[in-house]
């Protein structure tokens, strides 16, 4: 059983990556559905809580039914990031987490995110501040280092542990990579096999079928994976390597029927939670994802992303429906 603090995760949980304008409650609810064991919030600037931002505000809604969730921050400046967390525990989540992996210029410039992987013993005090400041249990998502140089993620894990932290969730790609390359996955099998490590470690980077997550366990010895990019239009991937990790055997892949009514649920929870305008605007990026591999899908996407109200989007999806159910591909 694997257990960040008292949460208890099963035996090998898949967990939902904290990811920038996706990890919303519209998007962790279909994920939940389907399988996602723990989840995490959009990342929350510690700043903007303090500064009473809106947007950052609005990222600590978080809903019973999610639970097990983290809600993850991220900042540059102890102060900030212990009066942060004190902010983001009166929304009660069950851990908080901190984002030490973000490559994106605008943080990292910041000394937040990824940035701070150049410099070690500021990422022990920041992270030191945050575990004084609440008594949930704290982790950390961190990166293999700043680049091929500087990888020195079995220190950082050493040191996180020493100061505190329950678990780590470790991206195989340095921040110079980006999202490019492959993902290294032999460093995070070298921090979970450190005889000194005594904390969950969660392997993220490149896993998008159940066939790779099985290998991927059985070679590197993770206590779990997080999935991000490919959970986007397919929260089905999480019940779907649950069901080749136990058996051996594929579920069936979703039909154009399901893919509609996920869609659907998607859209009307993120009106509902957003507002009309934004979200309907920010479902937009989701459609492409969720009708991936469809053919000749081209001219409903163009429908889709230039409609502007819930009903009519609602009447285009029953128009997919209809369209590929007289071509008998539902």
């Amino acid at each position: 059983m694997v257990k960040i603090g008292q949460i208890e995760l099963g035996e090998f949980p898949l967990l939902l990556a904290p990811m920038e304008d996706v990890s919303d409650p519209p998007f962790r609810a279909v994920c939940k559905v389907n399988g996602a064991d723990m989840m995490y919030t959009e990342f929350i600037s510690s700043e903007g809580l303090i500064r009473d931002a809106m947007k950052s505000k609005q990222k600590l809604d978080i809903f019973d039914y999610e639970r097990p969730i983290g809600i993850q921050i991220f900042g540059g400046d102890e102060e900030a990031m212990a009066l942060a967390t004190q902010i983001v525990a009166v929304a009660n989540p069950d851990l908080i987490d901190i984002n030490f992996g973000c490559p994106v210029k605008k943080v990292v410039c910041k000394g937040a995110g990824a940035g701070i992987l150049r410099d070690l013993p500021k990422m022990v005090k920041l992270t030191d501040a945050v575990v004084k400041a609440t008594n949930l249990p704290v982790t950390v998502k961190t990166r293999l280092g700043w680049d091929d140089d500087t990888k020195n993620v079995e220190e950082v894990a050493e040191r996180l542990q020493d100061v505190g932290i329950q678990a780590l969730t470790i991206h195989g790609r340095t921040r110079a990579q980006l999202y490019k390359g492959e993902a290294d996955w032999t460093l995070i099998a070298a921090v979970k096999n450190n005889p000194r490590i005594k904390i969950p470690i969660f392997g993220n980077g490149d896993i998008d079928t159940p066939e790779k997550a099985l290998a991927y366990k059985n070679k590197y010895g993770v206590d779990g994976i997080m999935i991000g990019r490919a959970a986007i239009g397919y929260p089905w991937i999480f019940n779907e390597i649950k069901h080749f990790l136990k058996t051996g055997n594929h579920l069936p892949a979703p039909t154009i029927l399901q893919r509609i009514e996920v869609c659907k649920t998607h859209l009307e929870k993120s009106v509902e939670w957003k507002g009309p305008r934004a979200g309907i605007y920010e479902m937009r990026r989701h459609y492409s994802q969720y009708f991936k591999g469809i053919d000749h899908f081209k001219e409903f996407r163009t429908r889709l992303v230039t409609a502007d109200h819930l009903e009519e989007i609602q009447f285009i999806l029953q128009d997919v429906a209809k369209h590929y159910a007289a071509i008998g591909t539902i």
